[in-house]
């Protein structure tokens, strides 16, 4: 969670995020990884003989605000950035909803900064459309 904030908003403090996860991450909440099996970079000593995650998806639940029922929220999909545009998150939203269909959900929610253009265009493709905008305004203290 902190490498995708850290990705968009660069020099910023994330420490707080492990609370996030503390809050949240449950039996109700999977989280799925991806790790890459491949050849070891130049038989760097660096290099690990296993498996090391490319990606991740933590998937929850949330309630339509609309018609109160529950359906699947995604709170995390993060590919490491030279594992990207190679189809692992289209894999990895696949997979989430397929998930959320087994579970009888009839949507997936998610948030998305409106600055992480290449998230956008992902869940575009899949067929995601704009419910709401979560709007916010910084006060002076």
């Amino acid at each position: 969670m902190k490498r995708t904030y850290e990705d968009i908003f660069p020099n910023q403090d994330f420490s707080h995020l492990s609370q996030t996860v503390e809050q949240y991450l449950s039996k109700d909440t999977p989280l799925w990884w991806v790790d890459f099996v491949g050849e070891k970079e130049n038989n760097s000593p660096l290099s690990s003989p296993f498996p090391s995650p490319i990606a991740c998806l933590w998937m929850g639940n949330a309630i339509d605000q609309i018609t109160g029922l529950r359906h699947a929220h995604l709170f995390l999909l993060y590919v490491l950035p030279e594992h990207r545009r190679r189809g692992v998150g289209k894999a990895l939203m696949q997979y989430a909803e397929t998930w959320a269909k087994t579970r009888g959900d009839q949507q997936i929610g998610l948030q998305v900064f409106t600055n992480n253009q290449p998230a956008l265009n992902l869940y575009n493709q899949l067929g995601f459309q704009t419910q709401s905008l979560w709007m916010i305004k910084l006060i002076d203290k």
